[in-house]
C-alpha cells in the first residue's frame, strides 16, 4: 500500500490534496478503505455546507460497519463526487483517484495534518 507523497493526511484516515485556487480535494485513504471492507453507501456533505476541521461531515457504510467521515480542514464544500454516491465501490477500488469524496474551499487548515511518511508511521502503530 502506497500513500501518495503529494497528499497530506489526517489521523482519522482522510487525505487532502494541495489546494488549487483555494479548493482542495478530500477522500479516505486506502488503509481506511481496506479496514472498512466493501463500501455500499456514502453520505457526503452538500455543496454549500460549511465543514469544520476534525468534525464529522458524512458517513461511509460498508458490509462490516458504519464509519463517520471527518473533514481534515475547515471551509465550504464546493463539489461532491456524485460518481461515488452512485457507485460507492469506487472508494475501495480507487481511493486516491475516482473515489475522492468532496472538494472544499479551505478557510481553516489544522497544523496537525501528516505527510505521507508520517501517516505511514501512524498506521504502522
Amino acid at each position: 500500500m502506497s500513500n501518495p507523497q503529494q497528499l497530506r493526511y489526517s489521523k482519522e484516515h482522510e487525505w487532502l490534496s494541495a489546494a488549487e485556487d483555494g479548493v482542495a480535494t478530500v477522500g479516505i485513504t486506502e488503509h481506511a478503505a481496506n479496514a472498512l471492507g466493501d463500501v455500499v453507501f456514502v453520505q457526503l456533505p452538500e455543496v454549500g455546507d460549511t465543514v469544520a476541521a476534525g468534525e464529522t461531515c458524512g458517513e461511509l457504510e460498508s458490509t462490516k460497519s458504519v464509519s463517520d467521515l471527518y473533514s481534515p480542514v475547515g471551509g465550504e464544500v464546493t463539489a461532491v463526487n456524485e460518481d461515488v454516491v452512485d457507485d460507492p465501490s469506487l472508494v475501495n477500488s480507487a481511493p486516491f483517484e475516482g473515489g475522492w469524496l468532496f472538494k472544499v474551499r479551505v478557510t481553516e487548515e489544522p497544523a496537525d495534518l501528516l505527510t505521507a511518511d508520517e501517516y505511514d508511521a501512524h498506521i504502522a502503530g
